[in-house]
């Protein structure tokens, strides 16, 4: 590989790397075991992609223009109203909070985060949107924590 790699990272193949054709969703990982490889979702969870712990290695000709660098899932505000598409069947609003994830062919779709009875809600349907909404978006700080399985209960109450 004479080129330098690419950071490792959501991608979008934009020509096809081997055996994998354009227009996939893939995480590319430039320092992995046996060689930098290029990995699958293989399901989604709360619109995020989970990733397969086996990729494929990049070929000895592997070009980085190969795959185009999409940001990351998560929370976004949008700094601008645009609208998902040409069609303009979704309207987004400035300031407005979505959430970004992406399909299996590494296009992005927004969620309209819900509130109601003090619950944030993220619906499990959403929007595909244009590359140029991007520019629209800026992530949020947003804390992410690992749920845990173990019991929790309100304060006062005792268990035995």
């Amino acid at each position: 590989m004479a080129q330098e790699l690419p950071p490792c990272g959501l991608y979008r193949t934009v020509k096809q790397v081997g055996s994998i054709e354009a227009g996939r969703l893939v995480y590319f990982h430039n320092h992995g075991n046996p060689g930098p490889g290029l990995y699958f979702p293989e399901k989604w969870n709360a619109n995020r992609a989970v990733f397969s712990a086996n990729g494929q290695t990049v070929p000895d000709d592997f070009d980085p223009r190969s795959i185009k660098s999409i940001p990351a899932e998560g929370f976004y505000r949008v700094t601008k109203p645009f609208f998902c598409c040409e069609k303009k069947c979704t309207q987004y609003d400035t300031d407005a909070m979505v959430q970004l994830g992406y399909n299996g062919n590494g296009k992005g779709i927004l969620f309209t985060p819900e509130y109601s009875n003090g619950v944030i809600r993220v619906p499990e349907r959403g929007s595909v949107v244009d590359d140029d909404a991007f520019k629209s978006l800026v992530q949020l700080k947003f804390p992410e924590v690992e749920q845990k399985n173990d019991l929790s209960l309100p304060r006062g109450i005792v268990v035995h």
